[in-house]
């Protein structure tokens, strides 16, 4: 939940500057994707998870798992609940506790008190699925009642699993919902990566206004595709995430946009801190409760919706970023899973994003570089114009 918000500028120059991916410059998969190897059209329609109390939505987006807090305690399957008062990295003045950690009368409840424990003068809850829960790609849905008062900090957000790209930021996070007290009926939401974060004061954020954001329930969500991240509050999309190589020649995608990875889920209540205590703590709200509905997850059924195969990848270029080209990707409908790379017209790599670094081709060697798409079924474009690429070692 690391966060500063940025001026409205700033946030339209960093998603300009966040759209279409490029391929990691350290892990390179030598093989055809999964989804072509064997029978590339056997996809399976999805079936919704047991327990999902809204197994569907909008016919083809399909429940996967989730936790609707029906139970009498936190269903620990789902959770690893997190003990410490390291300040979050932010500088917050909270000792998490599992104490301040209930499930009651259908939502999960986390409570923040005014308290002396340890070297600590507040308490809280925080707690998360890491090796339990995880998504990549997916739409997250969930109901969410604020927590009142200046000094509150909650949060509903994401980490990588695995830091395939390094440490915090360089793997990414997502900041799907965050919410302070002093700022009232004002919700946010970002992402922190290497090259845009919140320590480099420019990282992306949206905020929205929504009424009795404290007083009630309200839905919130984010639908993730590759290249793309949308946020909601209440139905209205009100924030896009996106990563654009040519805005960002100078890097690698992984330091732009780096969410092509498994994320797991973190809740939290925090006090203070760099951001949540801009304007202090106010003693007299204490205790105060951030209150939690569900959290789902839905997958997207591709196999039982009927779409046309992937268009062609067009503006297939070379970069300033030596070894590497980028070409457009098309978010009109979000189908595309890979993009395969030709040379001479044979395969040599796939990536899922669009921005591609070549490694360990012959010095000095010209190329002929074409580009396929290929989309959530296994079924492949027909290859871009072709475009000249000499190899520079």
């Amino acid at each position: 939940m690391k966060k500063i918000t940025v001026s409205s500028l700033l946030i339209a120059i960093t998603l300009v500057a966040c759209q279409d991916p490029l391929p990691s410059s350290s892990v390179e998969p030598s093989s055809l994707p999964p989804s072509s190897q064997a029978n590339p059209n056997g996809v399976l329609p999805l079936e919704p998870v047991e327990g999902c109390l809204e197994p569907r939505l909008e016919t083809y987006w399909v429940c996967t798992w989730s936790d609707e807090f029906n139970e009498d305690s936190l269903n620990k399957d789902n959770w690893n609940v997190e003990i410490n008062g390291n300040g979050g990295g932010n500088n917050e003045a909270q000792f998490y506790l599992e104490e301040n950690i209930a499930v009651e009368e259908g939502n999960l409840v986390i409570t923040a008190k005014q308290e002396t424990y340890v070297n600590r003068q507040y308490t809280s809850g925080r707690i998360n699925s890491r090796y339990k829960v995880s998504a990549k790609y997916g739409r997250v849905v969930f109901r969410s009642q604020m927590p009142a008062g200046r000094g509150t900090w909650a949060a509903v957000w994401m980490l990588p699993l695995f830091n395939r790209y390094g440490q915090w930021p360089d793997s990414g996070e997502i900041d799907i919902l965050e919410y302070v007290g002093y700022d009232e009926d004002r919700v946010f939401a970002a992402t922190h990566t290497s090259k845009f974060n919140h320590m480099t004061n420019n990282n992306p954020s949206f905020g929205k206004t929504v009424e009795q954001a404290e007083e009630e329930m309200v839905t919130y969500e984010m639908i993730w595709s590759p290249g793309e991240i949308r946020v909601a509050a209440d139905g209205d999309f009100y924030g896009t995430f996106r990563y654009i190589p040519q805005f960002n020649q100078d890097v690698t995608y992984d330091e732009v946009f780096p969410f092509d990875q498994e994320f797991y889920f973190i809740i939290n209540l925090a006090i203070g801190g760099s951001w949540g205590g801009v304007q202090g703590i106010d003693n007299s709200i204490f205790p105060t409760q951030m209150k939690v509905d569900y959290l789902r997850l839905y997958q997207y059924d591709y196999a039982s919706d009927t779409f046309d195969p992937p268009i062609v990848p067009v503006n297939v270029a070379t970069s300033q970023l030596e070894n590497t080209i980028h070409w457009n990707r098309d978010f009109v409908g979000a189908t595309v899973e890979y993009y395969l790379l030709y040379l001479d017209g044979e395969f040599h790599r796939f990536t899922e994003n669009n921005q591609y670094t070549f490694k360990n081709l012959t010095e000095n060697q010209t190329y002929e570089v074409t580009v396929t798409a290929m989309d959530f079924l296994g079924r492949e474009s027909a290859a871009s114009s072709p475009i000249s690429f000499t190899y520079q070692g």
